[in-house]
């Protein structure tokens, strides 16, 4: 099976999560040691999606973390690039609308979304300052931007251990588990070259989103961060 590099070439990328799709789930479910069902509760309250709203789960891959926005009522659409994960998650969870689609050309119209989210997907974008101004476009003014995504360990200890994890341990338990192993070594890679928790906000905020914020999940392991599409100067809010 094929893996991406750090250069995270589209179609590599594409064909590399196609390659883990059959036993994605299950593979972060163990991987995570249980925790992505935390964090995926933990999107869930911070979209805060609304029956009536429109919500737009990017890099949704399978659909687990749009299945939870559609139950609290709002018209969710998941989109993912990957034509296997949305293979399996037609399969798994047909009542979803997912879409095929590229993070840095949606599509969609401007203005589509009361709120965006996308969860371990941004650090996967060839562009992913591209991809924030992206989701931007197609959220309303007013809207919500939350953004899942792995981050640094706030204790300097464990953070030493995280590291070891990711690039020994994390490739060995992957081939027990997923039908691509090679591609976890790309998932160490790639979260040890992303942006901490500030880093990653101030790049948020470079693409145009306002009232930034994070809060840490497993001690720093993960960060939810979330902000606002800004309304023009005059608009009056709206609910």
């Amino acid at each position: 099976m094929p893996r991406a590099s750090l250069d995270k070439q589209p179609r590599d990328v594409a064909a590399m999560f196609d390659g883990v799709a059959r036993r994605y789930d299950l593979a972060n479910d163990v991987l995570s040691l249980g925790q992505d069902r935390a964090w995926r509760r933990a999107v869930r309250r911070a979209v805060d999606a609304r029956p009536g709203e429109r919500v737009l789960d990017l890099a949704a891959g399978t659909g687990t973390s749009s299945e939870p926005l559609a139950r609290d009522g709002a018209t969710v659409v998941p989109c993912d690039f990957s034509l296997g994960m949305l293979g399996e998650g037609k399969r798994h969870r047909p009542d979803l609308p997912f879409v095929a689609g590229d993070g840095l050309r949606l599509p969609f119209a401007d203005a589509a979304f009361d709120a965006v989210t996308i969860s371990f997907g941004l650090r996967n974008l060839h562009d992913p300052d591209a991809g924030l101004s992206e989701l931007l476009r197609v959220t309303r003014p007013g809207g919500r931007l939350v953004v899942c995504e792995f981050s640094r360990p706030t204790w300097g200890p464990f953070r030493t251990v995280y590291v070891e994890y990711l690039m020994r341990a994390l490739p060995r338990v992957a081939r027990a588990v997923s039908s691509s192993p090679d591609a976890y070594v790309y998932l160490a890679e790639s979260i040890r070259a992303w942006p901490d928790q500030g880093g990653l906000a101030a790049r948020i905020a470079e693409a145009g989103w306002a009232e930034v914020a994070w809060r840490d999940l497993s001690a720093g392991v993960v960060a939810l961060h979330h902000a606002v599409r800004p309304r023009p100067v005059g608009a009056p809010a709206t609910a």
